[in-house]
């Protein structure tokens, strides 16, 4: 079974390592965001590739989701002892070798995409990794101002969620970059070739709907097809980690998990997986044209994150059989 799956940073992640477990003989090709992306100290930073390659790799922190185990900061530490910042986002002393060696790759004009599977061959996290463009694309918000008078302004979506802690409204979200990009060579191909298409319970906005801004991978999915099936991120009317409210009401969208089916929409989206506490929904979805079920959504466990995958496997079938 090939199966490809668009993922953002955690929640895609840990998603993976459940499919990974529930499909052990499945061809997994996965669309990596790279709306995150971020330049830093005149590093290249791509969080959420990196949290996916690192989380399928045995190398991330797994109490915080990103990141390197046994990390230290020591460099961050020096570089603030001489005012270079930003200090707010934090990158430790193991994680600054992958930027090394991604941005050194990227000057001597490797692309991204082939810098992706080069540190993957480091981490082999059972999947082929592709980033969804090698172009430049960050995501931007526009925040109102703090004291209500003024012009609101325009921040990476970084500074948005790791500074701001998304305490301030977001009045847009703007993929910057994304209108003039192109798929990275192998995502279309993938999606073509492929049995099943799943959206895990990754942000709808800035993770998956990212993705879905390159020209091309939207239509390359609607037309596969094959069946695509969605996770909700958001349970009982709220996200289960992050800030997906915050940036769903930027973009004109309830917090629930029949607006965010809706949000993709039948054209798109051909069964959807609400939670158990969300049951109340499903005819709802239906009635959109939009095949969906009430299963557990709580990825509490690798355990509990493959029973998750299995049923989105199964509901997959279901679709194809109907």
């Amino acid at each position: 079974m090939r199966i490809v799956v668009l993922a953002g940073g955690i929640g895609g992640a840990r998603f993976l390592r459940g499919l990974k477990r529930a499909a052990p003989d499945a061809d997994i090709t996965v669309i990596g965001n790279t709306g995150d992306d971020i330049h830093l100290f005149g590093l290249k930073v791509c969080p959420d590739l990196d949290t996916v390659m690192y989380t399928l790799g045995g190398g991330i922190n797994e109490e915080q989701g990103w990141g390197r185990e046994d990390e230290t900061f020591r460099v961050k530490e020096e570089l603030a002892a001489y005012g270079a910042g930003p200090e707010w986002f934090g990158l430790g002393d193991r994680d600054f070798a992958t930027h090394i060696v991604r941005t050194q790759m990227l000057d001597a004009g490797y692309p991204l995409s082939a810098v992706t599977e080069a540190l993957c061959d480091r981490w082999k996290p059972g999947v082929r990794l592709i980033p969804m463009t090698d172009d430049r694309v960050e995501t931007h918000v526009a925040v109102a101002p703090a004291d209500g008078d003024g012009e609101r302004r325009v921040v990476h979506f970084q500074e948005y969620w790791v500074r701001l802690r998304a305490a301030v409204p977001a009045e847009a979200i703007v993929p910057v970059g994304a209108e003039q990009s192109k798929p990275a060579p192998g995502v279309l191909e993938a999606i073509a070739e492929a049995d099943v298409i799943l959206f895990p319970p990754s942000n709808p906005v800035v993770s998956i709907g990212t993705i879905l801004a390159v020209p091309g991978i939207r239509e390359a999915i609607a037309d596969a097809g094959v069946p695509v099936v969605g996770l909700s991120p958001i349970v009982g009317d709220a996200p289960v980690r992050g800030m997906a409210d915050k940036v769903l009401a930027a973009v004109g969208v309830e917090s629930t998990a029949a607006a965010v089916a809706a949000h993709y929409g039948s054209g798109l989206l051909d069964g959807w997986l609400v939670d158990t506490v969300d049951a109340d929904v499903v005819g709802r979805v239906e009635e959109a044209g939009i095949r969906c079920r009430a299963v557990p959504l709580m990825m509490t466990d690798v355990d509990a994150t493959a029973r998750m995958a299995r049923e989105a496997l199964a509901l997959a079938e279901e679709v194809r059989g109907a």
